[in-house]
């Protein structure tokens, strides 16, 4: 054995131990961890040729490496829409490096530690309250999640036609149905050779909403004369959470042939609390769901899932199975990841969830998610009494989204923001609505609390009169 590899072996619970302490003084101090940074490093570094050893290693990291970290998982990370780790799912994160599983078969000498993965997603739909007719599995994020489901429409859409996509390509253009898809989602219209422009643009509800227009939808369903269709819909629009008329689309489901998907990557989640169930309702009538872990989970990135109706299940196999691969079986006969997602060798991904499912519970995650919109209530309220703020939308679940009031502020709208997260205090990202510029902060951390709030809105105060916009 190399005896940098022996030495560090010998030394093995050292090494652990330091990196804990390191990990614990970070999250100990994370409500104090600027949220944003402007230190940098060269990346030229030379390969040592015998190598260090771990712990020379870590000191290495904690004086170059993790000064370009920020507190991304703490509780003013308001960009993007970005939880952060839970203790349980901390320890289901480490317990997966450590047991190191390749997360694939489930009826196989050498490891069936998929079986993990079928009972987390069945903890996941009771959670949702989804039934047991949808399949389900996890990817990397939810670009994955809508790529995988929408890989399997792509074989629907071939199979309506008599063609089989998968094994010949796609023969002829598909139908694409969406009003405010995600950029993921144009994303995967693109890597499955669909064509990130070739989707028909549905209205949405007048009156300041991202949703569809059930109407206009409808009629552009008329227009297709009984040619098969793929719909996108939204469970929480990225700007301002809206969500598609589902019992209404489960109406058209009953009337018209098409695979109805949709990208709920985070206002799934709405269906943990009786107060925003509503706003699913309908949902457990679409093909597939896209859903993200790494947000209101609160689980460490990468950890996303997407359910495929059973029903569904051949078609699934098509488009993704080893057909190469005898030595596998037959891959509908003998259940085996390798044959229903995108890739083979897999990280565990579900072992930090079930950690947190079985820790917290429904009613943990109803607290997490109902405390998220409460905060977003309290920043909305702020800007509803602040005439240096305008709402561009309403509030209707985690997101605000928001500008400078008045349109001669407009292009001040970048500078305040690059001066608000330069102050480390928080971070959110900018954003466009209805062609005007504004800021959007998302909540979803498991931390953020009434405090929190405040904090942000005296440093947004103090911006405005450093740049003199009050």
């Amino acid at each position: 054995m190399n005896p940098t590899l022996q030495r560090d072996l010998q030394d093995i619970e050292n090494i652990l131990e330091q990196v804990k302490q390191h990990g614990i003084d970070f999250l100990s101090s994370i409500d104090t961890v600027p949220t944003s940074t402007r230190n940098s490093i060269t990346t030229n570094s030379i390969l040592n040729e015998s190598g260090l050893g771990s712990l020379p290693a870590l000191e290495i990291f904690k004086q170059r490496l993790a000064p370009l970290l920020v507190s991304q998982a703490g509780p003013r990370y308001w960009g993007f829409v970005t939880g952060g780790a839970t203790p349980a799912s901390i320890a289901g994160d480490w317990l997966t490096t450590i047991y190191d599983p390749n997360a694939q078969a489930t009826n196989a000498q050498g490891g069936v530690s998929a079986l993990i993965e079928l009972e987390t997603i069945n903890l996941l739909l009771q959670l949702l309250g989804l039934p047991k007719s949808f399949l389900g599995g996890f990817v990397t994020g939810a670009t994955m999640s809508n790529f995988t489901s929408l890989a399997v429409a792509r074989q629907w859409y071939g199979k309506q036609l008599g063609h089989d996509f998968a094994k010949n390509g796609i023969t002829t253009p598909i139908n694409i149905l969406t009003a405010t898809p995600h950029s993921s989602s144009i994303k995967c219209l693109a890597m499955l050779g669909i064509g990130s422009q070739n989707f028909t643009k549905i209205k949405t509800i007048e009156g300041n909403r991202e949703a569809i227009d059930i109407s206009d939808l409808e009629q552009k369903i008329i227009a297709l004369s009984s040619q098969p269709f793929i719909l996108i819909s939204s469970a929480a629009t990225v700007n301002t959470a809206d969500f598609d008329d589902f019992a209404a689309i489960s109406e058209l489901k009953e009337k018209y042939n098409f695979w109805w998907h949709i990208d709920a990557a985070f206002g799934g989640f709405a269906a943990c609390s009786p107060k925003y169930k509503h706003l699913v309702n309908g949902w457990e009538n679409a093909d597939s769901i896209t859903i993200d872990c790494h947000k209101w989970l609160n689980v460490p990135y990468e950890s996303a899932f997407y359910l495929i109706k059973e029903e569904h299940k051949n078609l699934q196999v098509e488009t993704f199975q080893n057909s190469n691969a005898p030595y596998l079986g037959d891959p509908l006969e003998n259940f085996n990841y390798l044959n229903f997602l995108p890739e083979n060798s897999r990280r565990l991904k579900a072992l930090p969830v079930w950690f947190s499912l079985v820790a917290y519970g429904k009613q943990g995650f109803q607290d997490m998610v109902e405390n998220s919109i409460a905060r977003a209530l309290q920043f909305d309220a702020f800007m509803v009494q602040n005439e240096n703020f305008e709402l561009l939308a309403p509030t209707r679940l985690n997101n605000v989204c928001f500008t400078l009031a008045g349109e001669h502020n407009q292009e001040k709208v970048s500078l305040f923001l690059t001066r608000l997260n330069d102050t480390g205090k928080v971070f959110m990202t900018p954003t466009v609505y209805q062609n005007r510029k504004g800021i959007r902060a998302s909540f979803v951390n498991w931390r953020t609390n009434e405090k929190d709030i405040q904090i942000v809105i005296e440093e947004m105060k103090q911006c405005l009169l450093d740049l003199g916009l009050q």
